[in-house]
């Protein structure tokens, strides 16, 4: 499967930047999945989950509160308004995910799409 790069921005700076296989965001009309040389797109990106499949086909997850993506055949660019990553160690995936449902709630999105969101941070919590 061929790689594309993926680069997750923050105010803060940069919290991901590597090769990835494909990536699964929240967009504001529902999830969608993106890989390698996909059609040019800009969409904007609710309250969720981005699920990214590494070159080494492990999973991260990085719960966001809003933002944008801008997507083009070899690099993918998600602007994002707050980010955590989930992922880590026992100790520190417990304070992810703390801090994962504490941005989503603070969200400014639908109760809905936080609940999905924050349903899903669970979900990973089980899985990881």
């Amino acid at each position: 499967m061929e790689l594309m790069k993926l680069e997750i921005v923050t105010p803060n700076g940069v919290i991901f930047d590597a090769e990835v296989k494909q990536v699964t965001l929240p967009g504001s009309e529902g999830e969608f999945g993106v890989l390698a040389h996909h059609a040019t797109l800009v969409s904007l990106l609710e309250a969720g989950v981005i699920v990214i499949e590494k070159a080494d086909s492990s999973e991260v997850a990085v719960a966001i509160n809003s933002g944008y993506v801008k997507v083009d055949e070899e690099k993918t660019t998600c602007i994002v308004d707050g980010a955590v990553v989930i992922s880590g160690d026992d100790k520190d995936l417990s304070n992810a995910l703390e801090e994962a449902k504490a941005l989503l709630k603070g969200a400014e999105s639908s109760n809905t799409a936080i609940a999905s969101a924050v349903s899903k941070v669970e979900q990973l919590a089980k899985t990881l």
